[in-house]
């Protein structure tokens, strides 16, 4: 019997990169997984389910409240309950990069649609459930940059930054239902099929970092299985930063 045992997570983004990572992971510890994505996750569900888990998958707009009321819906509908939401969903290869002033409206408010209030509205779809059980754990994912102050694409770090404002009003109003509400913030981990320029970008982050080598979705793993797990049930309203030191938080 894993860790996670019985419980029902959702993971937002769960079609691709490190949100698959999560929920492949969180599979092996026994979750029921619900991956919510624009894309396709099926093929992951099946690779769970294959590998003798649990999991279905929902085509989900996290910016869309309809979506992710349906989203809620499905994992209720599926095993009865939402124990953890991982609001992993972002606006983040298709951000445009270069000078702040050369952003245009559209796209700022795009990242904000999706980035913040996608996580909000998240957030809203899954309460009342954790009401009705009397509990549950919601871990946010930010960034790495907004410590950084990290330039080329200030519509992404601040949307991300504002997560990290979201997390703590969020943990203080809900900490009498017994949800806990944390931030969980990776460095850079490349994907060169979706930004080949990571590349380049790697190398500086790399040198930068005490620990010289390139981040990988598997090193979030631990962090988030504690979040996940009844380990970390007096913690909320934290933020950690699982990034080879590049930021000393």
């Amino acid at each position: 019997m894993g860790s996670l045992s019985g419980k029902t997570l959702i993971v937002t983004g769960g079609a691709r990169g490190i949100g698959r990572a999560y929920a492949l992971a969180l599979a092996k510890e026994g979750g029921n997984l619900v991956l919510a994505d624009v894309l396709d996750a099926t093929n992951v569900a099946e690779e769970i389910r294959d590998n003798g888990g649990e999991a279905v998958s929902t085509i989900t707009d996290i910016s869309n409240e309809q979506s992710n009321n349906e989203m809620a819906r499905t994992a209720t509908d599926a095993y009865g309950s939402i124990d953890v939401l991982i609001n992993n969903a972002a606006m983040f290869s298709e951000t445009t990069r270069g000078p702040f002033n050369e952003v245009t409206i559209e796209e700022w408010d795009q990242a904000f649609a999706v980035n913040v209030r996608g996580v909000w509205l998240s957030c809203c779809a899954v309460y009342p459930q954790m009401i009705k059980q009397g509990g549950g754990k919601i871990i946010n994912i930010a960034s790495n940059t907004c410590y950084k102050g990290t330039i080329g694409f200030p519509h992404y770090v601040a949307s991300k930054s504002a997560i990290l404002g979201l997390t703590r009003c969020l943990a203080t109003e809900l900490g009498r239902d017994g949800i806990t509400v944390n931030v969980l913030s990776p460095d850079l981990i490349p994907d060169p099929t979706q930004r080949p320029t990571d590349a380049v970008s790697d190398e500086i982050v790399v040198a930068g970092r005490p620990l010289k080598r390139t981040q990988t979705a598997e090193d979030m793993i631990g962090t988030m299985l504690y979040l996940c797990s009844s380990a970390s049930d007096f913690v909320t309203g934290q933020s950690i930063l699982v990034n080879g030191g590049a930021y000393l938080h």
